[in-house]
């Protein structure tokens, strides 16, 4: 059922943020610092995601080379938060690494997903 007014990429972040929930939700047994871990890896994920959103959104109508070199700088960009998060995340004690990636993985096969129901 689609929802009208809603972009694709509005839908896709939301997906985003359904899926680290339910998946650090899954961890919850394990522990709260395997939730915390599952958590922080989906966010690592999303928080890139959405600066790119946002760079890639406002280059409607502009000519084909602006979006382009936008599409390269916001995709660096991502690049270079997702490392900076990660780094981050490493710093805090006790974070546990197979959550961790899980999040990070479920978050990011949204994507996939999302191709596969086009």
């Amino acid at each position: 059922m689609a929802v009208k007014g809603v972009s694709a990429v509005t839908k896709i972040l939301g997906y985003q943020i359904v899926i680290i929930i339910l998946v650090s939700l899954g961890f919850v047994v394990g522990g709260g610092q395997k939730a915390l871990s599952s958590a922080l890896g989906g966010l690592a994920a999303f928080i890139p995601n959405i600066y790119f959103a946002l760079r890639i959104s406002g280059t409607e109508g502009q000519d084909a080379r602006k979006i382009l070199n936008s599409f390269y700088v916001g995709e660096a960009v991502k690049l270079f938060l997702t490392v900076a998060i990660f780094i981050l995340i490493f710093r805090i004690p006790n974070i546990e690494f197979i959550p961790l990636l899980t999040g990070y993985i479920s978050a990011l096969s949204v994507f996939w997903f999302a191709l596969l129901l086009r």
